[in-house]
């Protein structure tokens, strides 16, 4: 029986997917409305190939019309996909076309690709987890196993694939897993016996959401007494690396600080890092004069750092701290026998020890005469001669040399000796107290208020205008260590995020009294000293309103109203970076 003409017309106008029509040239002569919906009606009169791309489906077409038959192919129109079965019409026995059924499969090829994703990740995992040197178990929401490593299977003697849908308490022993799972709460490093070993196990819920999905357990130590051995070998390698760091102390020192931490953007700190880049390309004796406190130690160790000698080490001798009759040995060595109490086979100096580096002389201001002469004969013969010992030793040493004393003034008093003092005087760092540079204050105080927030274990304080206003208007005769010490102290004492004026040592505050100053009004003051903070934020960040605001707590419309008020120019304080 003929499918009656008005069906078929009914099918071809509701079919969901794209049909289309082609002559013998394969160009489209209809459409159904789901194809015109798609690809628009000017589609009729197009060619396949302009459609489709000649892709290697069109080849295929071609040849399906010569040939009669059906096909069916993948091809992609714009940005989606689909499965076409193309059909020859037959007219008179000749083929007059092609009918096409395109199907769009695009979500499924994207399904596809994730779930192809999917599976290699899950191939990954489970790699890792059979690799891993922890048992790993994996139960769902009922407590049935839905996964187990290699290494639980090898400890319990079992195969891992017939653990798999087994209930958790049926395959270990003492578990909790299922109570994890019932409360939620995970378990970390608990004991639990099985087979007679007392393990370390985590014991972890997984969630989806708000809903327990299942739960995953690991075995940590496979017996407590791995722990101890764990801990024993610990205990042994901290032993013996605080050995060899002792051994490294004693026999091959090194510079502790460069040129990054000599902090301040002060003209003269600028213009003495420069002089460090100068004269550490050199082998030349260097004398850093300065009061204590200034940090002359700190410049020693950067010269030593940018030098060549960098990669060798670096000694530092006290000439105050050692005593006068044991100067000359810690100096230049000993050999066995020299004196009572003299190590056997001897000592090296502490010029033998900087060979090849620098030796840093502190306080050499403090150096008794006779130690003078051997340190002149040293520094103009470049060797030195042991305790005890008869024959001169060759050195390759730099040397550096700090006081906070006078030198002339000790010369003119007989107690140094100018000899030495020019030999020494070669290349001369005055390094100045801190109340010749406070623009530098600020920048010191947040490079310790950082240090010390990390060593104290306090975390990252602040300071407050007022505090650092404080502390600008001090003298500091203890220079920067007087300013770490004070800073130290108030982050002892400090009890928020501030550190404010009373939080400061009492001396400091005690003597900013305004005894000396007649009284004017509070308004007035309080002008004065508002004007004061703005000239000295803008001083310190070398006219960068922002960065001034900032210090100042400031917000950007507040800082620049008052600016305006007290007549205040940014680019006045440009030259400070100059």
């Amino acid at each position: 029986m003929p499918i009656p003409q008005s069906f078929l017309k009914l099918l071809w106008e509701t079919l969901e997917d794209p049909v289309l029509l082609t002559d013998s040239s394969l160009q489209v002569i209809n459409t159904n409305p789901a194809a015109r919906n798609f690809l628009g009606a000017s589609v009729i009169g197009s060619s396949l190939s302009e459609l489709f791309g000649k892709v290697p489906f069109w080849v295929e077409l071609v040849g399906l019309l010569e040939r009669g038959g059906q096909k069916e192919g993948e091809i992609s129109i714009g940005d989606r996909d689909f499965l076409c079965r193309a059909v020859t019409l037959k007219k008179g026995g000749m083929n007059e076309g092609l009918l096409l059924l395109l199907r769009e499969i695009t979500e499924l090829r994207r399904m596809t690709k994730k779930l192809e994703l999917t599976e290699r990740w899950r191939n990954i995992l489970y790699t890792i987890l059979d690799t891993a040197y922890e048992g790993i178990v994996v139960v769902d929401e009922n407590g049935y196993i839905t996964m187990f490593n290699q290494a639980y299977a090898d400890f319990l003697g079992v195969r891992p694939e017939e653990m798999i849908g087994k209930h958790v308490q049926e395959v270990i022993e003492n578990t909790r897993m299922h109570i994890v799972i019932k409360t939620g709460k995970p378990e970390f490093r608990q004991v639990q016996r099985i087979k007679g070993h007392n393990m370390i196990c985590d014991r972890i819920p997984i969630w989806e959401g708000d809903k327990i999905i299942g739960a995953v357990g690991k075995v940590l130590f496979r017996d407590i007494s791995e722990v101890d051995e764990l801990a024993e070998q610990v205990r042994r390698l901290k032993k013996e690396l605080e050995y060899y760091k002792g051994q490294l102390r004693r026999h091959y020192q090194q510079a502790r600080y460069s040129l990054e931490d000599i902090i301040g953007q002060s003209r003269v700190i600028r213009e003495l890092k420069e002089m460090v880049n100068k004269v550490a390309s050199t082998s030349s004796t260097v004398l850093l004069k300065g009061e204590s406190g200034t940090g002359k130690e700190l410049f020693a160790h950067a010269i030593h750092n940018a030098s060549p000698r960098y990669r060798g080490p670096f000694i530092k001798v006290n000439c105050a701290a050692i005593p006068e009759n044991l100067l000359e040995s810690e100096l230049f060595g000993y050999e066995e026998g020299a004196f009572t109490g003299a190590k056997k086979g001897g000592k090296p100096g502490k010029f033998e020890l900087a060979n090849g580096g620098t030796i840093f002389l502190d306080e050499i201001g403090d150096m008794p005469l006779n130690m003078q002469a051997k340190l002149l004969r040293v520094l103009q013969e470049k060797e030195i001669e042991h305790v005890g010992g008869n024959r001169p030793v060759k050195i390759d040493v730099r040397v550096i040399a700090a006081t906070n004393r006078d030198l002339e003034a000790l010369i003119r008093e007989g107690r140094f000796r100018s000899d030495l003092f020019y030999r020494l005087n070669v290349v001369t760092f005055e390094i100045p107290p801190l109340r010749q540079r406070k623009e530098d204050i600020p920048l010191l105080v947040e490079h310790f208020l950082d240090k010390l927030g990390r060593t104290l274990g306090c975390g990252r304080k602040k300071i407050t205008p007022a505090a650092l206003e404080v502390l600008l208007q001090h003298n500091w005769p203890g220079n920067v260590r007087e300013l770490e010490n004070v800073l130290e102290r108030a982050l002892n004492v400090v009890d928020g995020p501030e550190i404010l004026p009373h939080h400061l040592p009492p001396y400091l505050t005690e003597t900013r009294t305004f005894n000396s100053r007649p009284l004017r009004p509070l308004k007035e003051t309080l002008a004065r000293v508002e004007k004061e903070l703005l000239e000295e934020a803008l001083r310190y960040t070398k006219g960068n309103c922002l960065l001034a605001a900032h210090l100042l707590g400031l917000s950007k419309s507040t800082f620049y109203e008052k600016v305006a008020r007290y007549g205040l120019r940014e680019s006045a304080f440009r030259e400070y970076g100059n």
